[in-house]
C-alpha cells in the first residue's frame, strides 16, 4: 500500500509564509515608527504621493516636473493656515487623530443620500501622503487608521500642520504651500493674502482638477468658517 502522505511540508511552508507576512508587517511598523521621529526634526526628501505619481507618469510616457520646497511654518502666512484648517479639518486642534463627529455625519451622508462624504483629518491625509499613496482599499484605510495615533503621539499638532502644509499636493506637480504660492501666485507663501489663501484651500479637495478662485460659493464657506473658529 502507498505511503499516507505527509502534510508536514505543506504546513512547514505555510508556516514560514505566515512568519515572513508578519516580519514584513512588523518591519513596516518599525520603518513608519522611526519615519515619525525623524520627521519631528527633519524636512522629508519625498513622499509616497510624489513618488506614486512620477510612476503614473513614466507608465503613461507623460512629462513630470516637481515642484517642492520645504519651508517653517513660520514662513507660510497664517491666513492660509487658518484656510486649510477651516476647509479641511475644522476640529484639527480638539481631536487626536480622528474625527468622529464628522465620521458620523460622512456616514449618515451615505446611507440617507447615497453619495460619499469626505471625513478624513489633516493627520489623516498626511500619514496617506507621507507612507501610503492615494489609492483607495479597506487595506490602505485600515493601515491608515493604525498609523495616525503613532503621528498623533510623535508629532506636535504645530508639526503636523507644518508637514501637511508642506507635502500635500495643490496640483499636477505642485507640492507645499511655497511652490503652490509661487505657481499660483509668483509670490513666497509668507505674503498670501487672506484672498489668495481661501483660493488656494478651495483646490484641496482635488487639486489636480481644480484652480483658485473658481469654487466662489465653497470659498465663501471656507471664509465663514474661518471667521467662526477661535485659535
Amino acid at each position: 500500500m502507498p505511503a499516507p502522505p505527509r502534510p508536514r511540508r505543506k504546513r512547514s511552508l505555510l508556516s514560514r509564509i505566515v512568519r515572513a507576512l508578519i516580519a514584513l508587517v512588523l518591519a513596516f511598523y518599525v520603518v513608519v515608527t522611526l519615519g515619525l521621529i525623524l520627521l519631528r526634526r527633519v524636512a522629508p526628501v519625498t513622499t509616497a504621493v510624489q513618488t506614486e505619481r512620477r510612476v503614473e507618469a513614466l507608465m503613461q510616457h507623460k512629462a513630470y516636473r516637481k515642484s517642492y520646497a520645504f519651508v517653517p511654518l513660520s514662513d507660510i502666512s497664517v491666513s492660509l493656515q487658518h484656510a486649510v484648517v477651516a476647509a479641511e479639518d475644522a476640529r484639527f486642534y480638539q481631536h487626536h487623530g480622528f474625527d468622529w463627529n464628522q465620521v458620523q455625519i460622512a456616514v449618515k451622508d451615505d446611507l440617507e443620500r447615497g453619495r460619499s462624504r469626505g471625513a478624513s483629518t489633516i493627520t489623516q491625509q498626511l500619514v496617506k501622503n507621507l507612507f501610503l499613496g492615494t489609492s483607495r482599499s479597506f487595506i490602505r484605510k485600515g493601515v491608515e487608521f493604525t498609523i495616525v495615533p503613532l503621528a498623533e503621539g510623535l508629532l506636535s499638532k504645530r508639526r503636523i500642520l507644518e508637514l501637511y502644509l508642506n507635502v500635500i499636493e495643490w496640483g499636477p506637480g505642485i507640492y507645499g504651500a511655497q511652490a503652490a504660492a509661487q505657481h499660483y501666485y509668483s509670490i513666497p507663501a509668507t505674503r498670501l493674502s487672506r484672498e489668495q489663501s481661501i483660493g488656494l484651500a478651495e483646490v484641496l479637495p482635488a487639486p489636480l482638477r481644480r484652480k483658485p478662485g473658481r469654487l466662489p460659493e465653497y470659498g465663501a464657506a471656507i471664509e465663514e468658517r474661518t471667521a467662526q473658529m477661535r485659535w
